[in-house]
C-alpha cells in the first residue's frame, strides 16, 4: 500500500478494478450497519472503524496515542481480509458468528483470530457481515476491550 493513502476513499481508488467493488461493497456494508458512535479512517494502513479518542480518551493499550480499533478491512495479495477485534475478545460473538456462516455462505469459513479472509470476492456474505457489525456497540466494545486486555 502507499503512504499516500490518507482517505479510505484514497485506499479504494488504489485498488486493483478486480478488488475495488467488493471492498467498497464491503466498506458500505460495514458503515450501514455499525452503530453509531464508531468513526471510520485510516488505521494500520487499512481502512478502520475505532472508538475515538473523544469517546475512549485512553487509547489503544498498545499505542495510546491510536483510538481504539474494533474493525479493519483490508485488501491482502491473495484475499480480502475484515479484522473484527469483538470476534477475538467475545467468544459468544465468535461462536454465534461460526454457527451463522455456513447458512450465509458456501465456502468454508478462513479465519484466524481475528481476521476473516475472503479469496472469491463473489462470495462474501454481506448479510451475515452487516449482522455482526450491528451486534457491537462503542460502549460494549469498550467494556468487553477492558475485560478482555486490560484485565
Amino acid at each position: 500500500m502507499s503512504t499516500e493513502i490518507k482517505t479510505p476513499e484514497d485506499y479504494v481508488q488504489q485498488l486493483p478494478e478486480d478488488r475495488k467493488k467488493a471492498l467498497q461493497a464491503l466498506r458500505q456494508t460495514i458503515i450501514s450497519n455499525l452503530p453509531e458512535g464508531f468513526v471510520e479512517t485510516i488505521s494500520y494502513g487499512m481502512i478502520g472503524y475505532v472508538v475515538p479518542h473523544a469517546t475512549y480518551p485512553k487509547g489503544y493499550h498498545c499505542s495510546p496515542k491510536l483510538p481504539l480499533p474494533f474493525i479493519n478491512i483490508a485488501n491482502q495479495k491473495n484475499f480480502i481480509a475484515l479484522y473484527h477485534m469483538g470476534i477475538y475478545a467475545d467468544p459468544e460473538l465468535l461462536d454465534w458468528f461460526t454457527k451463522a456462516y455456513p447458512e450465509h455462505c458456501k465456502t468454508k469459513l478462513d479465519m484466524g483470530k481475528s481476521c476473516i479472509r475472503f479469496k472469491k470476492m463473489d462470495q462474501i456474505p454481506f448479510d451475515l457481515i452487516g449482522q455482526l457489525c450491528a451486534k457491537m456497540s462503542p460502549e460494549d466494545w469498550i467494556t468487553r476491550y477492558e475485560s478482555a486486555f486490560k484485565g
